[in-house]
């Protein structure tokens, strides 16, 4: 698959692919987050993310939903750039954008395997948790790497 075609499918598309993926007996694990300055711990999660089924789904925050999550001054990287980078590595098989202030409906339409967080996270708090338990699937959360956030990378930066 060509990166282009990974990078923000239709929500359509990526219903007929994650059900052509179930068909061919894939687990599928979601995440979602802004990934806006890529960094170690990003890429760590992911590919931890990954480890726990066989195709990995990416619901991507837009610019709109960061900038209200995040404030005015983010992303840093519109929202094409980072699906481009997060599209590019190996371990993930699609980015998909979301526009709301939670993945919750991408979650109820895609009804993934395993839905993943951060361990910063309890079950309680991860939206879309109640859902994916209620059909079956799992919720896991995984550890994050110390001293790396795209927070503290900005921090720096303003230091500089």
């Amino acid at each position: 698959m060509k990166t282009e075609q990974k990078i923000i499918p239709t929500l359509e598309h990526l219903r007929s692919l994650t059900k052509t993926w179930k068909n061919q007996g894939h687990t599928i694990v979601f995440t979602n987050g802004c990934f806006d300055i890529l960094h170690l711990g990003h890429v760590d999660y992911l590919e931890k993310a990954k480890q726990l089924g066989s195709k990995l789904i990416v619901g991507l925050n837009t610019d709109r939903s960061v900038k209200k999550l995040k404030g005015h001054s983010r992303p840093v990287n519109p929202e094409y750039a980072r699906a481009r980078v997060l599209a590019a590595l190996t371990f993930v098989d699609a980015v998909i954008l979301f526009d709301d202030d939670t993945p919750l409906a991408l979650i109820q339409d895609l009804k993934p395997d395993i839905l993943v967080k951060g361990a910063d996270y309890n079950l309680k708090n991860i939206v879309g948790a109640d859902i994916v338990l209620a059909y079956g699937g799992k919720v896991e959360t995984i550890p994050l790497v110390n001293g790396f956030s795209t927070t503290d990378i900005i921090s720096k930066l303003a230091q500089t």
